[in-house]
């Protein structure tokens, strides 16, 4: 299967790059860079220090329909409606793990998903979907008397906060429990404030340094605490996750899909 990256020359790109290199099912057919960028024509494997590969970045605007069977886009927010419009026009469905989107832009993913198969996912690690399904039965049990808060760290370099896979914890949370995650959730605490509300849903946010991605879930009661961690050491973990769902992907009929969906997980 041919598979193409947009952003080939950002953090994840470099990775998914390296990801596809290592893939038996899929092969990197196009990646792309911004037209005026200074990576056009470079070899995808020098910029990814995986040794030269048969492919060179390219412009956006010069790529076409034929140069991949789905695209993978892991890019920022600034670059979502560009790259979802090219596959609506072209009919390629498209891997997207970009956070922090708008409710503008989420919006346009669902009308996009009317016309071409998307899977969309604030996390492509098969470990933090399965911690969205264990938070969900921890919710079930202990979420109407546990105080309920949400950590997450990341590299200095991450723009969007909380991260988009505390969103989804969050939501996952607030959904079990019948709440609505823009009424209760509670982003950092200062000062002096009343006590605490028990349906709110606390996030609290590090970054720093070179952290790949940390989330932690904690469900407090009195006399015990719960805790349901997920640590990442590397961005490959992620990109390889990515790939899989590419493949998943191929076939599928028009429609938003998620990464549970991809590895057989319930929702």
């Amino acid at each position: 299967m041919k598979a193409g990256i947009f952003g080939a020359n950002g953090r994840m790109g470099r990775v998914l790059i390296e990801a596809l290199q290592q893939s038996e099912q899929a092969e990197l057919s196009v990646a792309t860079v911004r037209d005026d960028s200074p990576w056009v024509g470079m070899n995808v494997g020098e910029l990814a220090g995986v040794g030269s590969l048969p492919v060179n970045c390219t412009g956006v605007s010069q790529i076409s329909a034929s140069d991949a069977d789905v695209m993978i886009d892991f890019t920022l927010p600034a670059a979502f409606d560009a790259n979802v419009n090219w596959c609506v026009e072209n009919k390629v469905p498209v891997v997207i793990g970009t956070t922090g989107l708008s409710d503008d832009q989420l919006a346009r993913l669902t009308q996009a998903a009317e016309h071409i198969p998307i899977v969309f996912a604030a996390n492509y690690s098969v470990g933090v979907n399965l911690m969205l399904s264990l938070v969900r039965q921890a919710a079930k049990a202990l979420g109407n008397t546990a105080d309920i808060e949400i950590t997450e760290a990341h590299h200095r370099f991450k723009q969007d906060a909380p991260s988009g896979t505390a969103m989804a914890i969050g939501m996952a949370i607030a959904d079990e429990l019948g709440r609505n995650l823009s009424e209760c959730a509670v982003y950092g605490r200062e000062g002096k404030e009343p006590a605490r509300d028990q349906k709110t849903i606390g996030f609290a946010t590090v970054r720093a340094g070179d952290i790949v991605g940390e989330h932690t879930a904690l469900f407090a009661d009195i006399g015990e605490r719960l805790e349901i961690t997920h640590k990442a050491s590397s961005r490959l973990t992620f990109a390889k996750g990515a790939v899989h769902a590419a493949v998943w992907l191929r076939d599928k009929s028009p429609g938003l899909y998620s990464m549970a969906q991809v590895i057989g997980l319930p929702e």
